[in-house]
């Protein structure tokens, strides 16, 4: 592997990073990983404390001993460092996918995502994220934010996402879904028989679960912010409803969370009281129509997806089906 500077790193570089580093007399006696960071511009504290952990800075004087981030250091001593590239250097490579592309121009994508697909990088997911595929995809994808990505589906929903190709078609669908004029209307399979009204319409603020941060949740009245979920019964039985929900508002995990708030988690969703449910092993949650004016020309569009095999299997287990005569019409 190539090996450079420590004075010329770049933590997203992808290549290993050696140096033999002199302690300055201003740093007599402080803590290794505080010299470090400092030396080494663009790897973090918490990030070198690891390298150290693992054995890759080595004090040339005593090469064989183990050293600790509260290690001191003293003016004159000579370290060699070495830097592997981070996870997170595969976050912005081009990647090339199978992408279920179901209308392209030069301004505007709309692609069925599948379920188990990760949108943005994040930890655990540095690459083979839809953001990676768009790179490749398309040259124009790295001059743009996020690639042209301008709303998310969580990694296990599946179903239609729109993607800007130009600034202009960014910023365009940007300030469209902060109008509210594009219509998202999902397909879910929810726990338990539905009782009252047909139709519901779901209210709440929403924000981070006080007790579990790692979750979304509704909460009182000014606690967070507006959201709104419109809900519609297709079809139930002792076991599950097959339900149509429009978002109003487009917050994290918003669906998932009203859905518990009604008493009916998602089949399969275990992180909102859901239970694992006819061989489903992801939340049957699928984004199924998408309507929005084109952000070059205005047009009128609309798109629709029918669900993948998996959730049509689970919705057959169940005793329900897929029955688009059940389907609500433009």
């Amino acid at each position: 592997m190539e090996e450079w500077s420590a004075a010329d790193a770049d933590p997203q570089d992808g290549a290993v990073v050696v140096e033999e580093l002199t302690i300055a007399p201003q740093w007599h006696e402080a803590r290794l990983d505080k010299v470090l960071a400092a030396m080494l511009a663009g790897w973090s504290r918490s990030h070198l404390s690891q390298v150290i952990e693992a054995g890759d800075v080595r004090w040339l004087k005593h090469p064989d001993r183990p050293l600790k981030p509260s290690h001191k250091v003293r003016s004159g001593e000579v370290y060699r460092v070495t830097l592997h590239p981070l996870a997170s250097s595969a976050a912005f490579e081009p990647q090339a996918m199978d992408l279920t592309v179901l209308h392209e121009d030069e301004h505007l994508m709309v692609i069925d995502k599948p379920a188990g697909l990760v949108v943005h990088p994040a930890p655990g997911h540095w690459s083979g994220t839809l953001l990676n595929a768009l790179l490749h995809h398309h040259a124009g994808a790295r001059a743009l934010p996020r690639a042209g990505i301008v709303h998310r589906l969580d990694k296990d929903t599946s179903g239609l996402m729109m993607v800007g190709k130009t600034p202009s078609a960014v910023d365009a669908l940007v300030q469209a879904i902060g109008a509210r004029s594009v219509r998202r209307e999902y397909l879910a399979l929810a726990h338990k028989p539905w009782r009252g009204k047909t139709h519901i319409e779901i209210q709440t603020d929403m924000g981070r679960d006080p007790r579990n941060r790692l979750r979304m949740a509704a909460l009182p009245e000014g606690k967070g912010k507006w959201s709104q979920t419109d809900v519609t019964c297709l079809a139930t039985n002792d076991q599950a409803s097959w339900v149509h929900c429009h978002l109003h508002s487009g917050r994290t995990h918003q669906i998932r969370v009203h859905m518990a708030h009604l008493g009916h988690p998602l089949v399969s969703d275990v992180t909102y009281g859901g239970q694992l449910l006819a061989g489903l092993n992801r939340q049957a949650l699928h984004a199924w129509r998408l309507s929005l004016a084109h952000p070059h020309t205005g047009q009128a569009l609309q798109w629709t997806c029918p669900p993948p095999p998996d959730l049509r299997q689970a919705l057959s287990q169940v005793g329900l089906g897929y029955n688009e005569l059940l389907l609500p019409v433009p």
